[in-house]
């Protein structure tokens, strides 16, 4: 039996995991003080709200992606935070401390 048949590959569950599993260790970001806000299953407000953010909350953002703008405690934009899989947050309720993009695009 020759080492190559020892290896094993990533399954998609497996890529899922590490994903996350880099997400949790990522870089937080705070939620603009005293807004609870909504989290949306897409990047737009004509998306079903899945949950809120508690109070004092902060965020990884795993990636960004454009989507309807919107007005916010810091500004106005279109960019969009991918905090966890099916969960958007727009960019203007997160203090990021930039106007762009500051996490990969989202596929």
């Amino acid at each position: 039996m020759g080492t190559d048949e020892n290896r094993t590959t990533a399954t998609g569950t497996e890529a899922t995991t590490a994903a996350l599993t880099t997400a949790a260790t990522a870089t937080r970001y705070a939620v603009a003080p005293g807004h609870r806000v909504n989290v949306r299953s897409g990047p737009s407000t004509q998306y079903p709200i899945v949950r809120a953010l508690p109070l004092g909350a902060t965020v990884a953002i795993a990636c960004q992606k454009n989507g309807e703008w919107i007005s916010g405690p810091y500004g106005t934009t279109r960019i969009w935070d991918n905090i966890a899989p099916g969960e958007y947050i727009s960019d203007a309720y997160v203090r990021t401390g930039s106007d762009g993009f500051v996490a990969p695009r989202c596929a």
